[in-house]
């Protein structure tokens, strides 16, 4: 956003890119050439219009204060949010040497900025229109009224009987899985490398009949694991033992501790609500990236309190080859409340309400030592035993080559963790290594059982945040 004038780096805009497509795309239009009819205002509105190379010209306009988050509109057909011309436009305005001069925005700029302005006020009525029907619905019920003002939705009873029925069909799904692994183990495990990915997929459409949809994805990973490599069947047979681990888990979730049978709940699908207390903090966005497969596109947001010192995780989901609308830049702080998830560790949380739009800030989170965040995974294993990893801050330390691969190495002298094999063949590791330059460094990135892998790096000195997705 632009307080006092301050702009975005190049980083924070290409942390918004759905995908490195649209980086890419947007690196070619973050010249003056492409455009006309440029301009910004000093609240965060920038906008200009675009040559096409099919229906063009297009009209761009992207609004980076909104206390909602950015928000842009284009006319180009794209179906990525947001789109390459958006990104340009940002690229081109984060320059600072004149090419998107302050002035006033045009009519159509205007039309955009009202419309907007008046759905926000539309939505804001309707949501308190809806809470004042709920209190009248719920003063009608305790009042004994049948009328039907309390919709099925919220009636206790008929929740409580659908939960009962899905439990009993996990339950059941689960009893299931339970045969099928044994008799898997039962043959050997080279039965698995002949049987092929039909067997898997059959076993997890059972789990997504039996309403299991956690059960299948992890069936599902068990079926690309599989004569995947060197080593697969001992990979496999460990996520054999984690699948029944979790099994075992809800067949017994009566007898859990509370936080670690929401975490078997939440790990076999069930749907939780977000209801810890709402925090409030200046919220400084550590990484953004997404995750893609056939049906779903996700996006993981990390967080970090300046004010709480706790780290939390937003979550957000889009249709199949559509990027999910949260969108925040790395590198800026947010002035908001959080609301957490149960289960272990509570690190999921709901995005509440915003009291600012991002802004620029000088901290930076708490970092540790290689060997306090191998501790940490560790210590958060209790809590959620199917954990892939935890955030985790490294202060000071250097990247290294290790034979085939890399390693962060303390600068004291002491331990060292290995990079995630997939972060060695991505080009962040160049972008983590010329930022250092064999200088110490601070870097965020999650922690687990396959090594480290780093999402955001800060130079030793004065710096911005450095993106590595």
């Amino acid at each position: 956003m632009t307080q006092q004038g301050v702009r975005w780096t190049a980083d924070q805009v290409l942390a918004l890119a759905p995908d490195a497509a649209s980086r890419e795309a947007a690196g070619r239009l973050a010249t003056a050439g492409p455009w006309s009819e440029v301009g910004s205002t000093d609240g965060g509105t920038v906008w200009g219009v675009c040559r096409g190379g099919g229906g063009g010209p297009y009209r761009t306009v992207v609004d980076v204060a909104d206390a909602s988050g950015p928000a842009c509109t284009c006319g180009c057909p794209s179906l990525r949010y947001p789109c390459k011309h958006a990104l340009g436009l940002l690229l081109l305005w984060a320059g600072g040497d004149g090419a998107v001069p302050e002035g006033e925005p045009p009519a159509w700029v205007e039309r955009w900025l009202t419309g907007r302005r008046e759905d926000a006020e539309a939505a804001a009525g309707a949501e308190t229109a809806e809470t004042g029907a709920a209190e009248t619905g719920a003063a009608a019920g305790a009042a004994g009224d049948p009328s039907g003002s309390v919709s099925r939705a919220r009636d206790p009873v008929a929740a409580r009987r659908r939960a009962e029925r899905r439990a009993e069909r996990i339950t059941a799904g689960a009893t299931e899985l339970e045969q099928r692994l044994a008799d898997l183990l039962r043959g050997g495990l080279a039965e698995a490398e002949q049987t092929g990915y039909a067997w898997w997929e059959e076993t997890a459409a059972r789990m997504v009949d039996a309403q299991a949809p956690g059960l299948a994805s992890r069936v599902r990973e068990l079926g690309s694991t599989a004569s995947s490599g060197p080593d697969w069947p001992v990979r496999l047979l460990e996520e054999c033992a984690l699948l029944h681990l979790l099994d075992q888990g809800w067949l017994r979730r009566d007898r859990l501790p509370q936080d670690l049978a929401a975490t078997v709940r939440t790990r076999v699908g069930l749907p939780a609500t977000a209801d810890g207390p709402a925090v409030r903090d200046q919220w400084l966005i550590l990484a953004q990236y997404d995750s893609v497969d056939a049906r779903l596109t996700t996006r993981r947001v990390w967080l970090y309190g300046t004010e709480t010192g706790r780290t939390a995780l937003l979550l957000s989901y889009g249709a199949a080859g559509r990027a999910p609308e949260l969108t925040l830049p790395v590198g800026l702080s947010l002035d908001a409340e959080l609301s957490t998830y149960p289960g272990g560790g509570r690190r999921r949380a709901a995005l509440g309400k915003r009291f600012a739009p991002p802004a620029p800030v000088e901290i930076r989170p708490k970092g540790v030592t290689p060997s306090q965040a191998l501790a940490r995974y560790g210590r958060a294993l209790r809590d959620d035993p199917w954990l892939e990893s935890v955030p985790v801050t490294l202060e000071q330390v250097v990247p290294v080559p290790d034979g085939d691969s890399w390693q962060l190495a303390d600068a004291s002298g002491g331990t060292a963790l290995p990079l995630t094999p997939a972060f060695g063949n991505r080009a962040g590791l160049w972008r983590l290594v010329a930022l250092s330059g064999g200088v110490p460094v601070q870097v965020f990135g999650e922690c687990g059982h396959r090594g480290f892998t780093p999402l955001t790096a800060w130079p030793a000195g004065p710096g911005q945040a450095v993106s590595l997705n």
